[in-house]
C-alpha cells in the first residue's frame, strides 16, 4: 500500500507547482488537485520561519498534572546523613510495617470509629491538614508527644494516624492527603505529627508507584534534605525523621539518585 501511493503522488502534483498562486482565494475551497497543492504552497510560503510561543507560566502550573524534576537533594551537613547500614536496617522494618498492613488491613477496616473521629472528603484539602495536624499546629504551635495526656482533643491537636483511620484510605486518598501534607510541608517545618502522617502514608502507598506518587514522594525528599541542610547539630530531633523518610524514598521507593551516600 505505501509503494502505491508513493508512485501516485508525484503524479497527482502539477509540473510548476508554483505557479499561478497570487491569483489564489484562500478563503475558496479549491476546485482541483492542482489548486489544493498550490493554496498549501501559498500557505506555507506566509508562515513565519521562527514562531516563538507566548507561555503564561502561571497558567501552566496550575494546569499541570505531574511535576515532574530532575532536581536532586541538597548535601547532608557533615555528620548528619545516616549510615548505609542504617539505610538498610529502616527499609527492612519499613517493609515489614507494610506487610502487616496489608495483611490486617481488612480487620483494622472493620472497626469503627469513635463518634468525634469525622474523616473529611477525599477533595477537601483544608479538612485533611486540620484532621491530621490539628488546629495548634496550624496555628504555629506544634505538639510533640511528650506534651500529650491521656485525655485528647484530637480536633486540636490532630488525629495520629491510627491503624483503624489508614486502613480505610484507598490509594486515591492516600494520593491526595500524602500531597497535601507535602504541599503544607514545602512552606513550613517539619512537625512531629507530620512525620508521623507522612510516613504511615508512606506505608500505604502501593507499588508499582504511578507518576503522581514518583513526583510526590520525590517532592518530598528534596524538601526534607532541604530542611536538613539547615541543621547544626546531630542531636536536633527532628533529624531522624528526616533522614528517615529521604531513606524510604530513596531506597525503598528506589528513587536511587535522592539516597545518602556513606
Amino acid at each position: 500500500m505505501k509503494s502505491d501511493v508513493e508512485d501516485l503522488m508525484p503524479r497527482l502534483l502539477p509540473v510548476e507547482c508554483g505557479a499561478g498562486t497570487e491569483n489564489l482565494d484562500l478563503t475558496e475551497p479549491p476546485r482541483n488537485p492542482q489548486e489544493y497543492l498550490r493554496q498549501v504552497q501559498l500557505e506555507a510560503s506566509l508562515c513565519p520561519e521562527v514562531v516563538v510561543a507566548q507561555i503564561d507560566p502561571k497558567k501552566l502550573r496550575s494546569k499541570q498534572s505531574v511535576n515532574a524534576s530532575v532536581e536532586g537533594c541538597h548535601a547532608a551537613p557533615l555528620g548528619l546523613s545516616p549510615s548505609l547500614g542504617w539505610q538498610r536496617l529502616q527499609v527492612s522494618n519499613f517493609s515489614h510495617v507494610r506487610q502487616t498492613i496489608a495483611k490486617n488491613r481488612t480487620h483494622w477496616s472493620g472497626h469503627s470509629l469513635d463518634d468525634n473521629v469525622q474523616m473529611p472528603k477525599m477533595a477537601d484539602e483544608e479538612g485533611w491538614t486540620r484532621f491530621c495536624l490539628g488546629e495548634e499546629v496550624l496555628r504555629g504551635s506544634a505538639v510533640g508527644v511528650q506534651d500529650q495526656e491521656p485525655a485528647l482533643d484530637y480536633r486540636k491537636l490532630g488525629f495520629p494516624p491510627f491503624l483503624s483511620i489508614i486502613s480505610r484510605l484507598n490509594q486515591a486518598t492516600v494520593q491526595t492527603v500524602l500531597d497535601v501534607l507535602i504541599n503544607w510541608l514545602e512552606e513550613r517545618e517539619f512537625v512531629p505529627q507530620l512525620g508521623r502522617w507522612l510516613f504511615s502514608l508512606l506505608a500505604c502507598l502501593e507499588k508499582p508507584l504511578l507518576p503522581e506518587a514518583h513526583s510526590s514522594i520525590r517532592q518530598l525528599a528534596r524538601r526534607c534534605s532541604q530542611l536538613r541542610a539547615r541543621l547544626d547539630s546531630q542531636e536536633d530531633e527532628r533529624l531522624p525523621a528526616l533522614n528517615l523518610l529521604i531513606c524510604l524514598v530513596a531506597r525503598y521507593f528506589e528513587q536511587n539518585d535522592l539516597a545518602d551516600q556513606e
